[in-house]
């Protein structure tokens, strides 16, 4: 019997994992490093032969009469009908204008299909995790960045130059005046992302809460939080200034989620990223910001925590291939 099989690539700025998913079930996960700044073919080089290895180990594990193909989540946006980035940030240099689908098919043999990485979680999400069984559901990716994925009548929203989803990119009032990455300012992710949340701290710990008051690091007397993971610890610890900061941050990304809510009804809100591994110092306000924003119409819509982890993008890229011959899971 013959295996409809594939090799599920997840390509990120500092790590490239790859799995085999047989009939669903996800295995032989490899995980190497990405020669991000060695330019796109130095990337296609390694994306082609983690997915070697996965396939040499699966087949000698009893997969040897799979027929394989290849679907990838990458960083940058990604035109699913052609597998070229369109745009890419300089987290991977040279990536913009890579072919993914031809290089990649060129370097193994196979056909190969591909999406956005934070897209990629979302049919994850949908197809086997917190969103399973619903028509329609957004994921949001929270973590360095803030990014999104809509799943409309189970078709995956791509839009216009395949860039739907850029949920940091919603303007905030809470982020006014503040850059963003993209260039902007004053969008929420300039605010609600987890390096703005760190930033936020930053600001925060220089002063008090009068206006005119001078720097005061006396106050301040254990170590400042050196990264989010940090700051997060210290405001389970009780830091009235981490704590604080991370409000600051969930009540700007629930009310953008929840006016985002009131335009695409989703049947659920999937939340995923390093910000969703947060206690309730983080979701206790995302959720009270989220709910003050719904209209009646929508109010009630759950808001819940990605069930997946890292996984959901690869078994999201898989899925690319579920239904062959045609390509359902992604419209413009």
């Amino acid at each position: 019997m013959t295996l409809t099989a594939a090799v599920a690539v997840d390509v990120g700025g500092t790590k490239i994992r790859a799995g085999s998913v047989i009939d669903g079930r996800l295995a032989h996960v490899r995980s190497v490093p990405t020669p991000a700044t060695a330019g796109a073919q130095a990337v296609l080089d390694t994306i082609a032969e983690v997915a070697a290895t996965v396939i040499a180990e699966t087949s000698g594990s009893g997969g040897a009469d799979s027929a394989w193909r290849i679907g990838v989540g990458a960083a940058g946006v990604i035109d699913p009908a052609t597998g070229v980035v369109v745009s890419a940030t300089d987290s991977l240099t040279g990536w913009a204008g890579t072919d993914l689908v031809s290089e990649l098919s060129a370097r193994t043999g196979l056909h190969v299909r591909a999406v956005n990485d934070v897209h990629a979680h979302a049919l994850g999400e949908s197809f086997a995790g917190a969103s399973r069984g619903t028509r329609s559901s957004l994921l949001v990716a929270a973590g360095t960045g803030i990014g999104g994925g809509f799943i409309a009548d189970g078709r995956l929203l791509t839009g216009r130059n395949s860039a739907a989803g850029h949920i940091g990119h919603v303007p905030s009032a809470a982020a006014a005046g503040l850059d963003c990455p993209c260039g902007g300012t004053g969008h929420v992710e300039a605010i609600a992302s987890g390096p703005a949340i760190l930033a936020t701290y930053q600001r925060l710990i220089g002063r008090d809460d009068s206006p005119t008051s001078a720097p005061a690091p006396e106050s301040n007397p254990a170590p400042v939080p050196a990264n989010t993971r940090e700051l997060a610890a210290a405001a389970s610890a009780g830091d009235p200034l981490a704590v604080r900061s991370f409000d600051m941050g969930a009540r700007a990304l629930g009310s953008a989620l929840g006016g985002i809510a009131n335009i695409l009804s989703p049947e659920v809100i999937v939340i995923g990223g390093g910000l969703a591994e947060m206690d309730e110092t983080w979701w206790t306000p995302l959720r009270a910001a989220f709910a003050a924003e719904l209209i009646p119409a929508t109010a009630g819509a759950p808001l819940v925590k990605a069930e997946l982890g890292q996984d959901a993008a690869l078994i999201g890229a898989a899925s690319l291939w579920d239904d062959e011959p045609g390509r359902k899971k992604e419209t413009h």
